[in-house]
């Protein structure tokens, strides 16, 4: 420790807090910033402290209110001391603070009225001692001098004492006589020198009796005795004794102590005149005390004596202890000679019992040094090692050389802390976790860890993902990871379907200066669910409409109907599909294979067999717990399309017409029965070659192919491939709740019924070449059929349906025909 100066200051007491003592940074030659970064603070020995350092501007100011009197009584100069500390390199300076004494207290007197008895014999000259005032108060504020009125047969002495105090007595000047004037009262006044000027009073009432001629005399004018400090209460130290040449109790002695500041720890025996202890006496407070004993007699007449008492001092006090600076932690790598404590010994008692010794433990890398007087530094004696060693406890002993000698102990534990030289280590350098999909949002996946040789915030260890993007998305949109504990949370809910796996990094970083790190790598495996039910494909279920497919009736064990086609975007078990015959018009007819969705004959089909079969297959997957999905299945066990068309069509007729319509019907009959009768004999002559060839066609067996998606085509059982296709739509008017619908893909041909619909005649989507000249027996059966599909219920229609084979022109007429021909039915 360097010490480098004092500084010492003076202040009046009473001071407001916050008031300003002095610079202390001028005066100790120290700049503010030393101060700032030497965190310097003030040291004091007792438990108050006076004075408060502003470390930001260098000034020592009032901390709190300084009453003189409490700190220093009647002891001038008054000062108190402590110690201002700077760390990084530690300096020690001691300051000194003076306390002015200010006229705040006024003098007082023990009572407020002194009550006197005197013999009217008193001879002039006779002294009567009077009790003196006290004033807290040193110097030119303490009391200056005794005023005592009136003066008619009283006048006033005043004696100073060695010890500060002062010696008042009333000299008699004039006889009294009792006859005369048997009471008399005085005011005796002290005052101080202070400005203002401050007073004290009593009053003396004085009763004056009949001749008591003799007063009491000391047997000693100065008394000399010596107490242990620490005696007992009621240890005699001394015992005064006074003489009185009267007799009777004109002779009688009584004892008092004046009025001083150690009467609270002796008492006086009224009568024997014996002192004894009566409070706790220390030598380390006062060493002597001075008593002024008064004896008086009961006529009134006093003596003074003077008892001096020394305290001997004993070795009552144990040496403390203090810390004054401790850095409990120091790095490993610290040099030799590096301090880390800072502590003052001190020992209150005197002499010999106050010499005190310091010394540590031996078993540490550390010894102790004395600076300052009191003052002892502690510093490192040998390089330190954490690794070996990561803490130690100093016991720290001080002992005086008192008879028998007194010894304290302090122990302080000092951790040796560590340099950040270990990076953070992964239990594993790559970690791998399967997560089922659907997880909750903050489902807790896993948790890695790593550990860190070293100590303390070289050992916290923080995680943090390395940002990167997957499948497009960044990453922290899939996972976090808790920087404290390691564990990996996935942020959203992972979808098997879009994102089998993922891969990323963590890295572990820990807090030393600089920090060091390390990185591993983590890979999320996505396990799939059965979240996803089958999907069929093929037979397409539309709203309304019909399909079925065409079995003829000539079909043999083991025909292909068709084939349910289903995918399941799930992967594994949870995609293998498997195919049920749930329900069926006739389960002895019909069979789906359990693997390929195949729907098959399983016995030769017969003329009993119903033209309409219906049959629901449903589709499960393997996954647990299974999900499915059901198709129905329409089949039509025919030959030709009219077979077909008795079973699979229903055309109810609204007869509900408006009477309105009557006379336009009428009209209408008549242009068109004209037109019949004026285009039939041409329409006859031109076409009735085309007309004998469709009539051949009419009455052939029509192949029945097998209908697949129009989109897609089997391939290994489960593959798609698209196709293309359209549709050719016959609509009417009359049928107003039934449609006819033939689709053409390729060479695949399926009847679609659709009963629920209604409308006109839209349009046909064959091109009109196809009615005037057909490219297959197929495409010309089907128009007609369509014709005679839309006038059943007409038998004129009917017998002339063959006409609709010459041409579209005349289908045309055929249908304005029927409706008149019904409108005349209803009327």
């Amino acid at each position: 420790i360097a010490v480098t100066g004092q500084a010492r200051y003076s202040i009046p007491e009473e001071q407001a807090e916050g008031s300003y003592v002095g610079n202390i940074a001028r005066d100790l030659g120290l700049d503010v910033a030393r101060l700032m970064s030497g965190k310097a603070r003030i040291i004091t020995k007792g438990n108050r402290q006076y004075v408060d350092l502003n470390r930001d501007k260098g000034t020592l100011v009032i901390k709190e209110r300084i009453d003189r009197e409490e700190l220093c009584e009647k002891t001038t100069p008054c000062s108190f001391s402590f110690e201002v500390i700077l760390e990084n390199p530690i300096q020690l300076y001691r300051v000194t603070v003076e306390v002015i004494d200010i006229n705040d207290n006024s003098p007082s007197f023990p009572k407020d009225e002194i009550y006197l008895k005197m013999v009217e014999n008193a001879a002039v000259g006779t002294r009567f001692s009077l009790e003196s005032a006290d004033d807290p108060d040193v110097g030119i504020n303490d009391i200056q001098k005794y005023t005592l009125k009136p003066t008619d047969h009283f006048i006033l002495e005043v004696q100073n004492q060695p010890d500060g105090g002062s010696l008042v007595e009333m000299v008699l000047q004039t006889p009294l006589d009792r006859e005369r004037e048997e009471t008399h009262t005085l005011v005796l006044v002290a005052s101080d020198g202070g400005e203002p000027h401050r007073s004290g009073t009593v009053r003396i009432h004085i009763t004056v009796l009949d001749a008591n001629d003799n007063a009491p005399v000391c047997n000693q004018a100065v008394y000399k005795a010596d107490v242990k400090e620490n005696s007992p209460e009621g240890t005699v130290v001394t015992t005064v004794t006074a003489n009185d040449a009267d007799k009777g109790i004109n002779g009688e002695v009584t004892y008092s102590i004046a009025r001083t500041n150690s009467k609270h720890l002796f008492q006086l025996m009224f009568k024997s005149g014996e002192i004894k202890v009566a409070g706790k006496l220390d030598y380390e407070k006062s060493k002597s005390y001075q008593l002024n004993v008064q004896a008086r007699d009961y006529g009134g007449y006093t003596d003074t004596c003077k008892v001096i008492i020394q305290v001997i001092d004993e070795n009552d006090n144990i040496p403390t202890i203090q810390l004054m600076s401790f850095s409990n932690s120091i790095s490993e790598d610290s040099p030799p000679g590096t301090t880390i404590a800072v502590v003052n010994v001190d020992d209150e008692d005197s002499d010999v019992n106050g010499v005190v010794k310091c010394s540590i433990n031996s078993d540490v890398p550390f010894k102790i040094e004395s600076s300052l007087t009191g003052y002892y530094t502690i510093v490192t004696d040998n390089i330190l090692d954490r690794e070996s060693i990561s803490e130690y406890n100093i016991t720290i002993t001080v002992s005086d050389q008192g008879s028998p000698p007194l010894s304290s102990s302090k122990n302080i534990n000092v951790k040796v802390s560590d340099i950040n030289d270990s990076p953070p280590k992964f239990d594993e350098v790559e970690y791998s976790k399967t997560v089922p999909e659907n997880n909750s949002p903050g489902f807790s996946v896993f948790t890695v860890s790593a550990s860190d040789a070293d100590w303390g915030q070289n050992a916290r260890i923080s995680y943090f993902l390395e940002e990167k993007d997957i499948n497009g998305a960044p990453l922290s949109s899939l996972v976090s990871v808790n920087s404290e504990n390691g564990v990996i949370h996935a942020v959203r809910s992972f979808d098997y379907e879009q994102m089998k796996s993922f891969e990323f990094n963590i890295t572990a970083r820990d807090a030393g200066s600089p920090p060091l790190s390390s990185v591993a790598t983590v890979k999320i495996i996505v396990q799939d669910q059965n979240d996803n039910p089958p999907q069929v494909l093929y037979p397409v279920q539309t709203g309304g409409s019909m399909v079925a497919e065409m079995v003829p009736r000539s079909a043999d064990v083991g025909y292909l109907v068709t084939k349910v086609v289903a995918v399941d975007v799930d992967s594994g078990q949870n995609a293998w599909l498997s195919y049920k015959l749930q329900k069926a018009t006739d389960r002895a007819l019909f069979e789906v294979g359990l693997q390929n969705g195949e729907i098959r004959t399983i016995r030769q089909v017969t003329d009993k067999d119903a033209v309409k079969q219906r049959l629901t297959v449903i589709v499960e997957d393997n996954g647990q717990p299974s999900r499915s999905a059901t198709v129905v299945v329409n089949v039509a066990v025919a030959d030709s399309f009219p077979e077909v068309l008795s079973e699979f069509t229903d055309f109810p007729h609204d007869k509900e017409y408006n009477d309105n319509l009557t006379f336009y019907l009428v009209l209408a009959l008549a242009v068109v029965s004209f037109l019949f009768i004026t285009c039939l004999v041409v329409i006859i002559s031109v076409k009735i070659y085309r007309w004998r060839q469709s009539r051949v066609l009419y009455q052939s067996n029509l192949p029945v192919i097998p209908y697949y998606p129009p989109r897609y085509s089997d391939t290994l059982g489960t593959g798609t491939l698209q196709h293309v296709y359209n549709y050719e739509v016959c609509r009417t008017t009359d049928s107003r709740k039934s449609d006819c619908k033939f689709g053409r893909a390729g060479s695949q041909n399926v009847l679609i019924m659709d009963p629920s619909s209604t409308g006109t005649m839209q349009r046909i989507q064959n091109e009109k070449s196809i009615l005037d000249e057909p490219d297959s027996p197929l495409e010309v059966s089907q128009h007609t059929f369509s014709c005679l599909y839309m006038f059943p219920t007409c038998k004129v229609c009917t017998s002339l349906g063959f006409m609709c084979l010459l041409n579209l022109e005349t289908m045309n007429f055929l249908f304005f025909f029927h409706l008149i021909c019904e409108r005349l039915k209803q009327n």
